[in-house]
């Protein structure tokens, strides 16, 4: 099978790092399964009146669904362009999201720190759609060999 001709050949990159995303998604989401059984905590309940560190695990992962957004758009956008470059800090993020998550479920909001690097990520794709959108109006001459 011929790749996709109107993407970049290494926007795989992109699509594997998106597919990671997946993989720690589900993740995070068996995790809240598991405590909601373990802390009792019924649908449709989002939080526990009774159990920290259930809402620990359960906001690990709603402020991880509430960030993918932009990570997938900014993903995308600069995996266009540079899918390699994007693809790095993608993977960085989402690893990041992983410390995150285990630092949370310590029960101490404050270990959930302990993903911070992930910023380093996010903000390597906000600096990479800077770059696209300059350079799309032709206001950047820069070439960026990644």
């Amino acid at each position: 099978m011929a790749p996709i001709d109107f993407l970049p050949k290494e926007f795989g990159y992109v699509v594997l790092c998106i597919v990671y995303s997946i993989i720690m998604n589900i993740y995070l989401t068996l995790q809240v399964g598991n405590a909601r059984k373990k802390y009792k905590v019924l649908y449709p309940a989002m939080y526990s009146k009774d159990s920290n560190l259930f809402n620990c695990i359960q906001r690990a992962h709603q402020n991880t669904l509430e960030q993918l957004p932009l990570i997938y758009v900014a993903l995308t956008i600069v995996g266009l362009a540079c899918p390699k470059y994007a693809a790095v800090c993608g993977a960085i993020y989402i690893t990041s999201r992983f410390s995150y998550a285990w630092g949370y479920y310590t029960g101490d909001p404050k270990k959930r720190m302990n993903g911070s690097y992930g910023y380093i990520g996010q903000l390597g794709l906000f600096l990479g759609m800077l770059y696209v959108g300059f350079k799309q109006l032709g206001c950047c001459d820069a070439y960026l060999p990644f």
